[in-house]
């Protein structure tokens, strides 16, 4: 995949994917932008809480996948991501694309009519992890899981940025060490 192709994919999900959100709260729901993006809810300390569960648990997903288990999958996303060649600034916008517009979409989105448990299992299988003809990646996926619960749920007591840092983290820690390994 082209640097260009990251970029034009990251600004799909930052700039796209939140769109939805906005129409259908606001149409059905007569929830306001401003309500959906939850600025009087923004605080450092659960933004603060929020990253550090994102790079505790990237810690532990980086030590799963290094599992024996794990070898053999096909397009494991580690090659994927040293072929893409990123330096720091792709992996940073990358990362904030993907935790702003992704959770935007599926925890103020999705969740707020299927609930956090089915939407934690949508969102890990759109991204691939729970695929049945590959148990290794589902297996994958599975790690990934508790994770998406976590921010899933904690949605409700710490709010969207919560989420925004937890996913924010999360995969910029696994960017990086991917990237150099």
């Amino acid at each position: 995949m082209s640097k260009r192709s990251i970029y034009f994919l990251g600004l799909i999900t930052l700039l796209i994917f939140p769109i939805p959100t906005f129409i259908i709260l606001y149409w059905f729901e007569n929830i306001s932008p401003l309500e959906i993006l939850q600025l009087s809810n923004l605080s450092i300390l659960k933004l603060t809480i929020g990253i550090e569960l994102g790079i505790v648990y990237a810690f532990i997903a980086l030590l799963l996948i290094k599992a024996p288990i794990f070898e053999g999958i096909p397009y494991r996303i580690e090659n994927i991501i040293k072929k893409m060649n990123l330096n720091l600034f792709d992996c940073l916008f990358i990362s904030i694309c993907a935790g702003f517009g992704e959770e935007l979409l599926f925890r103020s989105g999705f969740q707020f009519y299927i609930g956090p448990f089915i939407t934690s299992i949508i969102f890990v299988a759109i991204h691939g992890y729970l695929n049945p003809l590959n148990w290794k990646l589902s297996l994958y996926g599975l790690v990934v899981l508790p994770f998406i619960f976590l921010i899933s749920y904690g949605y409700k007591e710490f709010g969207l940025w919560f989420c925004i840092g937890a996913h924010f983290s999360y995969d910029f820690v696994l960017l990086m060490n991917l990237r150099k390994n």
